[in-house]
């Protein structure tokens, strides 16, 4: 299992950045060094919050080694990684106020209740009674809903996950309509 170091380097013209490096397996056996910048040192202002920002990334490079088949990742690792490939500045694919809005649901409600669970281990049923007792609007847990299965999707999407068992569940006391 690859770790990877985070370095923080100094570029001639513009800020610092923070940098994820490890080594890559090639067919023939050869290792070859790979990079890939994190974020600017004004954007991410220490080395802990630079490697937060790895969760996701690590599970991605070790997905290939044979030492991690058969192992799953947990919902929180699954937010980072979604959070550094979907919301991030460079993605203009998705709005603004959506990027925001999905790190608000994030952050206030999928983390902190499901972010310990590894993947299989969300049931759709779970899901349902949580949001029933919620005490929320309707429409609040039906995008917290929404949310969960866009999460899930991006799993399905990068092959770290092959289900969205958030597309069984339903929303009480709301009719949705979703088309995931």
């Amino acid at each position: 299992m690859q770790e990877g170091s985070v370095i923080r380097e100094h570029r001639k013209l513009g800020p610092d950045v923070w940098s994820y490096r490890w080594w890559e397996s090639r067919p023939s056996g050869n290792k070859i060094h790979r990079r890939i910048v994190l974020g600017t040192a004004e954007q991410l202002r220490d080395i802990s919050s630079a490697r937060q920002m790895t969760a996701g990334l690590i599970r991605e490079i070790n997905a290939t080694d044979i030492r991690m088949a058969g192992t799953s990742i947990t919902v929180a690792q699954l937010a980072d990684h979604f959070e550094q490939r979907e919301l991030g500045c460079s993605n203009g694919r998705i709005s603004y106020s959506t990027k925001k809005a999905y790190q608000g649901y994030l952050g206030k409600w999928i983390v902190p209740r499901w972010g310990n669970y590894i993947l299989p281990n969300i049931k759709a049923v779970e899901v349902e009674l949580w949001l029933k007792h919620l005490q929320r609007a309707p429409a609040t847990c039906c995008k917290i809903r929404n949310v969960m299965s866009v999460l899930f999707n991006h799993a399905r999407r990068y092959d770290l996950y092959d289900r969205n068992p958030i597309q069984c569940s339903r929303v009480p006391n709301v009719a949705v309509l979703l088309t995931s």
